[in-house]
């Protein structure tokens, strides 16, 4: 017997536990673990994806909501710097990638930073007002009918 391996699903999709959308998604693969990232929740509605992107320069990631999918892309860009370096060994990487995360019709990108070679991505959940739980008043008399109201009723 196959076992499946549901991980990858719950690791990049934020704000909705649609198990048909994650099977889907989880039949087309992640491929490729690179970079690495955290996906935190940092509030009641508030998420932020950390993703390690060390060697890459602010202007080589891109990133673009659309369709309820966030893409984040990086590109090392070719320079005079590279160039004229010469490695012995080369332990960070910096290649070309593209991280694609599924969004909830509730979640928005709100912010990014990049600092010390952390891409943050800040994210919120919000609701709109017809979509959230509402009270519904219960109308009718408090007082409950007593056996011989509803008698005197039906000899009337």
């Amino acid at each position: 017997m196959r076992t499946f391996d549901f991980a990858p699903l719950l690791r990049t999709s934020i704000g909705f536990e649609n198990l048909n959308r994650l099977v889907d998604f989880a039949t087309r693969g992640e491929g490729d673990a690179y970079p690495p990232y955290n996906i935190e929740k940092v509030g009641d509605d508030a998420y932020r994806i950390s993703m390690a992107t060390a060697g890459f320069r602010r202007d080589e990631l891109d990133l673009t909501a659309q369709d309820n999918v966030l893409i984040v892309t990086g590109r090392a860009l070719d320079g005079a710097e590279g160039d004229a370096r010469e490695f012995l060994h080369r332990g960070i990487a910096k290649r070309a990638f593209e991280r694609r995360f599924q969004l909830a019709d509730t979640i928005k990108v709100t912010g990014a930073s990049y600092n010390d070679g952390l891409l943050d991505i800040q994210l919120v959940r919000e609701v709109p007002e017809h979509k959230k739980p509402r009270t519904i008043q219960i109308e009718g008399s408090t007082q409950p009918a007593t056996i011989d109201a509803v008698n005197d009723r039906r000899a009337a």
